[in-house]
């Protein structure tokens, strides 16, 4: 049976909820690990390390889509909450028609600024010309990546997560598949890889139009936007959390790729890489599970159903916490087979990334309550928290410790940033869930 946003949620409805989701985000990190792979092992260190020094750029500009679709996604699911599925509607085609228009605006900005970033990093000769290559074929993607960001979120709004997660996965297997002729076989290298992502963002980007506008039993569906730009405003701060971490993500690993190439040079860049790439697929299960149950949480505060909403703070926080001690345990025990994928072909690098990862993962013990967090704000329509909060985890500790720790412990003062800027920010995540609990009624 369809699981419906309304119902009562177990801890056995809630998982199967936002199971779709947790799989969709792990797979689009998959795909962006087969990336990754392809041009480790096919294109060479240095290619890894352009496609490194790119990606955060292009990152923190499709993070637009992300805001637009938790923030968005919020503010409608709320809305239908409140029993007004037409303004839902028409809500929900407005943000996405501005998603839209900023993506293309914000390809030309990107396109404007990609050298002399990848020149103030450091980029010279080959290094800077494989990275003007991989990013101008990215940002000219740049809106259909917005628009599979942005509809990610509404899937789940509308009841949909499962064509969501079909959609992720076609686009993934897409981007595979080419990345396999396109590096592999044709041996278009760095070109090849940006070509097969943009492609895969296309397919899901266009998918996801088709579906809203012809569907006739999605909850959410394209009609007249409604010329409401105080909501399109809300919709920004509700998301701004989701952005700011996104921005701030992109932000924290130009000063990683800065440190490491101070420190221990294209390798060291190459290196982080690797662990970003692993990286990004545990920490998408904690990401996945907060885009899947926000509109949960959106809908029955819409509602004001509150014994609802303690239910499914409590048992989210619950599976925040057990996952989180799974994954550092899985981390411990996979970091070996998962850098010799990466970068068996070099020894020395291989053991670079491998000790780098085991401190690295230790975060993981810890990140889940902070993105957990965040997410419960944006779905609550309070983006001011939720955005302090993602301020604080990454702008803030995180740059901060990136940049002073290296300084007392050389390159394991990089790896082990991110622990103590995660610690911080739980302080931080907590004092906000502890004193809010009351005016919103979650516990």
């Amino acid at each position: 049976m369809t699981i419906k946003l309304s119902d009562h949620f177990t801890y056995g409805r809630l998982v199967r909820f936002a199971l779709p989701s947790i799989a969709m985000m792990i797979f689009i990190s998959i795909y962006s690990v087969v990336d990754g792979l392809f041009v480790s092992n096919f294109a060479g260190k240095e290619a890894l390390a352009a496609v490194n020094l790119v990606f955060p750029l292009v990152m923190a500009l499709g993070s637009v889509g992300f805001m637009f679709g938790t923030g968005g996604a919020a503010l409608v699911a709320k809305t239908m909450g409140e029993g007004d599925g037409v303004r839902a509607n028409r809500l929900f085609s407005l943000i996405s028609v501005a998603g839209a228009v900023l993506g293309v605006v914000l390809a030309g900005v990107g396109a404007g600024i990609l050298g002399p970033l990848l020149e103030a990093l450091g980029a010279q000769g080959t290094l800077m010309d494989q990275g003007l290559a991989y990013g101008f074929i990215l940002l000219a993607a740049l809106p259909f990546s917005i628009m599979q960001n942005m509809f990610q979120s509404f899937f789940i709004a509308a009841e949909r997560p499962k064509v969501g997660l079909a959609v992720t996965i076609a686009a993934g297997l897409t981007n595979i598949v080419l990345d396999y002729l396109f590096i592999a076989v044709l041996g278009w290298g760095i070109a090849g890889a940006a070509l097969a992502t943009a492609l895969g963002q296309a397919l899901a980007a266009v998918a996801a139009v088709a579906f809203f506008a012809f569907s006739k039993t999605s909850r959410l569906r394209f009609t007249r936007p409604l010329a409401d730009f105080r909501a399109l405003g809300k919709t920004c701060v509700n998301g701004s959390s989701e952005l700011m971490t996104e921005v701030a993500a992109s932000v924290v690993s130009m000063l990683y790729n800065y440190q490491l190439m101070m420190i221990a040079g294209a390798d060291g860049v190459a290196a982080y890489g690797v662990i970003m790439y692993v990286n990004f697929i545990f920490t998408a299960v904690f990401f996945g599970f907060a885009m899947g149950t926000g509109p949960v949480v959106s809908y029955h505060y819409g509602a004001k159903n509150q014994p609802e909403l303690k239910g499914l703070f409590k048992k989210s926080m619950l599976l925040v916490g057990g996952t989180g001690a799974a994954m550092f345990a899985a981390s411990q025990l996979l970091a070996a087979p998962l850098v010799g994928v990466f970068v068996g072909y070099d020894a020395e690098l291989a053991a670079m990334t491998l000790h780098g990862f085991r401190i690295y993962a230790v975060a993981f013990l810890v990140c889940g309550f902070n993105i957990y967090g965040s997410a419960f704000f944006t779905a609550l329509n309070n983006g001011k928290v939720s955005a302090l909060i993602s301020f604080m985890r990454t702008l803030v500790f995180e740059t901060s410790t990136v940049m002073l720790l290296p300084i007392v412990w050389g390159i394991d003062g990089v790896w082990s940033a991110i622990i103590v800027a995660e610690a911080c920010a739980l302080v931080l995540t907590t004092a906000f869930l502890v004193g809010l609990r009351k005016p919103y009624g979650y516990a």
